[in-house]
This record gives C-alpha cells, sequence and structure tokens, in this order.
C-alpha cells in the first residue's frame, strides 16, 4: 500500500522560510514522479513544482527563485525549501505521488504566512 504523508507546515512570517517533507511508503519511489501542490481558501488547486523520477524539475512561475524542489531516494522523501515566503503562498500544501496508473495524494500541510 503506497501512502504519502506531508510534514513541516506552520505559521511564518513575510520573508521567512519554511521546509515541507512528503516521505512515501513502498517500494516505487525512486521511479515515481513527486509534485507539491497547493489550495488557497476559494481558489482550485494549483501547481507549485514538481520532480521527475531522473531529478528534472519544474517550478511554478508563481514561487520560481523562492522555491526549491528536491528528493532524497534513499529516504523515500521529497522536500519543498521555501524561502521569501509571502502572505499570498499561504494554503494547504499537498504532496502528490504519480507513477502510471498509480497516484497517490498526501492529506495536506498548512502552512500560513503572516504579513
Amino acid at each position: 500500500q503506497v501512502q504519502v504523508v506531508e510534514s513541516g507546515g506552520g505559521l511564518v512570517q513575510a520573508g521567512g522560510s519554511l521546509r515541507l517533507s512528503c516521505a512515501a511508503s513502498g517500494t516505487i519511489f525512486s521511479f515515481s514522479s513527486m509534485g507539491w501542490y497547493r489550495q488557497a481558501p476559494g481558489k482550485q488547486r494549483e501547481l507549485v513544482a514538481a520532480i521527475s523520477s531522473g531529478g528534472s524539475t519544474n517550478i511554478a512561475d508563481a514561487v520560481k527563485g523562492r522555491f526549491t524542489i528536491f528528493r532524497d531516494n534513499a529516504k523515500n522523501t521529497v522536500y519543498l525549501q521555501m524561502n521569501s515566503l509571502k502572505p499570498e503562498d499561504t494554503a494547504v500544501y499537498y504532496c502528490n505521488l504519480n507513477w502510471g496508473h498509480l497516484e497517490r495524494w498526501g492529506q495536506g500541510t498548512q502552512v500560513t504566512v503572516s504579513s
């Protein structure tokens, strides 16, 4: 059974940093594409950053230069390093695992950035 669990959210002041972690169970992590999405109140869920099994990354324009995604296959974990946070980054952040026909979502972790 493949599951993903996020951690690391919290309350931070504008300009601060947070690192989100997403740990996956099972044996397919290293073969999977991983992504971070976020959903703010009243808005649709949007892609923040993604990383392929080979390490190629895709970063949304809204966070480019501030957020970094990276993975540690030995730990079955993907990270989202968030720097220079802005109030508009406030959202629930979700981790996504995608491997062929298999897709899993985490329960989400709240990130709140105060001005």
